[in-house]
């Protein structure tokens, strides 16, 4: 007779985020933080959301691998998630890049992020190992994904989501037969393998994926050993099982956490500007795509002590408005006006200045008569007054950083220059 499980898997489990890449797709926005650190949302960083799935599906024992400038985001980490408590058996490991394997190596790849800790995760004795990206937006329950792992007895499981067939070119593409079995893996392929009676769909890899520990541990030894391997999970680890052992795909939309008002299961790479502004501006629908308002699946973050933001005078043509916005505490919207925007903590925007589809970082302060649309505005910029953004491609792109898509970066650098 099979035993029930007394508990839920995850209480056995460790989440292991690999937060060191740039992300330099994001161009000057991660000139001085890491992209799992970038703002996202009016208070969140990129990162709280694969913490707090991790969180709300029960993990207890979270590692974050750093790397690159990674300053900003160690002290989010320190400020937001110092939480955990070891006589509750929690732990929350910051594990930057510290040439602890050899005195000349950093973390060579996804794989080698977690081999050069390895003796940080077996000191923890958890079952199941949960390896994430920490730069995509989504909510999601890793339990039922920690389940199908068990159930199918696969030896990795792989988190996928399916996409239109033509649309999985940039992506890893898991070659799946009816029962979910991967029988090849294939990096960006020019012809995406299509899904057994979805043959117009293809299975995207997320970039998660569950192991057995012992498993995962021999796996990274032996690849280690290997002088020919690029040390990464996608190009080499996932391979090798889907060739010499059991590889699973697990589809997004079975474990993916809605709310009443998503209609879809969501999920984004904000790895480009465009898609950036885009995700955060699509908070100010009136039904979002993504409910960061449900508070049965909270997305955790520093939550800083402000005051409450503020709409002053109310003057023709100078009151303090914001129609189909997000304005964080802290704000001032003194005589100033907000259509589809989003403000992060701790901004001012000053009299006669109107704001058009801007995404505007904390502390960020806004010149009177300021006229802007479609932007990103990075932290702490001083806008000067009468700055008009958006009207005209061509001294946009000569002045800021213009996107493909018609949005302007704007940094401070980018600003003392006007001024020169």
């Amino acid at each position: 007779m099979e035993q029930k499980r007394i508990q839920p898997l995850a209480r056995d489990a460790m989440a292991y985020v690999l937060a060191g890449g740039r992300g330099s797709r994001l161009k000057e926005l991660t000139d001085r933080r890491a992209k799992p650190a970038v703002y996202f949302g009016g208070k969140a960083r990129i990162i709280d959301f694969a913490l707090s799935n991790a969180l709300n599906s029960g993990i207890r024992r979270i590692g974050v691998a750093t790397q690159y400038k990674a300053h900003s985001l160690i002290r989010h980490l320190q400020r937001g998630w110092n939480f955990f408590r070891p006589e509750r058996n929690e732990s929350f490991d910051i594990l930057p890049a510290s040439q602890r394997v050899s005195e000349t190596q950093w973390y060579e790849g996804t794989a080698d992020a977690v081999y050069q800790n390895i003796d940080i995760i077996e000191d923890h004795g958890v079952e199941y190992m949960v390896i994430l990206a920490g730069d995509h937006i989504y909510k999601m329950d890793y339990e039922l994904m920690l389940q199908q792992h068990v159930d199918s007895g696969a030896q990795v499981t792989i988190g996928c989501l399916e996409v239109p067939r033509m649309e999985a070119t940039g992506f890893g593409v898991m070659h799946v037969d009816e029962k979910d079995q991967i029988i090849a893996f294939v990096e960006k392929p020019a012809d995406p393998p299509g899904i057994p009676g979805q043959p117009d769909l293809a299975l995207a890899s997320m970039g998660i994926y569950v192991f057995h520990t012992k498993f995962l541990m021999d796996l990274l030894r032996r690849d280690a050993a290997d002088p020919t391997s690029s040390r990464d999970f996608g190009k080499d680890i996932i391979p090798y099982i889907v060739q010499h052992g059991k590889a699973v795909a697990h589809r997004f939309a079975s474990s993916c956490v809605r709310s009443d008002f998503e209609r879809e299961a969501y999920w984004r790479d904000v790895g480009t500007i465009d898609a950036y502004w885009q995700a955060n501006i699509d908070l100010t629908d009136i039904a979002p795509e993504l409910d960061i308002y449900d508070s049965t699946w909270p997305i955790w973050t520093f939550a800083e002590i402000k005051p409450p933001a503020k709409f002053v005078h109310d003057d023709e043509n100078r009151r303090g408005s914001a129609i189909s916005s997000l304005v964080s505490g802290d704000c001032i919207i003194s005589g100033s006006t907000l259509h589809r925007s989003l403000l992060f903590t701790g901004v001012r925007a000053n009299s006669f200045s109107r704001l058009e589809g801007a995404v505007v970082l904390p502390d960020v302060r806004i010149g009177r008569h300021a006229n802007l649309k479609n932007v990103v505005i990075d932290r702490g910029v001083i806008i000067p007054e009468g700055l008009v953004v958006g009207e005209d491609p061509e001294a946009d792109a000569r002045r800021f950083r213009r996107s493909s898509g018609g949005i302007c970066l704007i940094t401070q650098p980018m600003i003392d220059k006007l001024e020169q």
